[in-house]
């Protein structure tokens, strides 16, 4: 199969083109290896899929959100959030359906702290919430027997020494496993699906 990875470079997205390594992938980012996007930008995301052409897959490991709790969560901070984790995600699925081959799949990422909440996670929480609703919903309704799933990651190993502190008492995976919830959902036949990852 032929397989966009947005967010390749990343923890989690480097993981994952370890485990489709038998695929031919595109790795996409900020700083793409193969091609550069911007996931906050309309005409950056319409632009590499221009570029790319047509694929059998599509995954998306990238999206940020701020961290702050709701006293000092302004509207500006939650627009991060709004823009690339929630926005970001969807607009590669509106703007590249018609780039991904009869039968392909969407694969997003959501998170632990929409169904687990942590202190400061507010932004992230909605949207993750946002993009897996999204998924549900737009299963019923996408063309030509593309599916589509989320992968809801806990924090991983990888990023413990970074973030575990605002994740008290969770147990951190490794990002390998996760990894391989993507592979289903690339691999496999189910559609509508946010597979956790705990």
């Amino acid at each position: 199969m032929r397989i966009l990875v947005v967010g390749a470079a990343g923890t989690i997205g480097s993981e994952i083109c370890k485990a489709l390594e038998h695929h031919d992938l595109i790795r996409a980012g900020r700083n793409g290896l193969d091609v550069s996007v911007d996931n906050t930008s309309e005409q950056s995301i319409k632009e590499m899929y221009e570029k790319i052409g047509k694929v059998d897959a599509v995954i998306n490991a990238a999206g940020g959100a701020n961290f702050a709790s709701i006293t000092e969560l302004t509207p500006s901070l939650n627009e991060r959030g709004i823009l690339s984790k929630l926005k970001g995600q969807i607009n590669l699925v509106l703007l590249g359906h018609n780039y991904v081959n009869d039968g392909g799949s969407f694969t997003l990422t959501t998170g632990v702290m929409m169904d687990d909440p942590i202190r400061k996670g507010a932004s992230a929480a909605m949207a993750n919430g946002g993009v897996k609703a999204f998924v549900k919903a737009a299963a019923i309704e996408m063309p030509r027997g593309i599916r589509i799933n989320s992968v809801s990651p806990n924090i991983v190993q990888e990023s413990w020494d970074r973030l575990g502190s605002y994740f008290v008492g969770f147990t951190p995976v490794p990002a390998s496993r996760v990894a391989l919830a993507y592979k289903k959902s690339v691999e496999g036949a189910q559609t509508g699906q946010n597979y956790e990852v705990y």
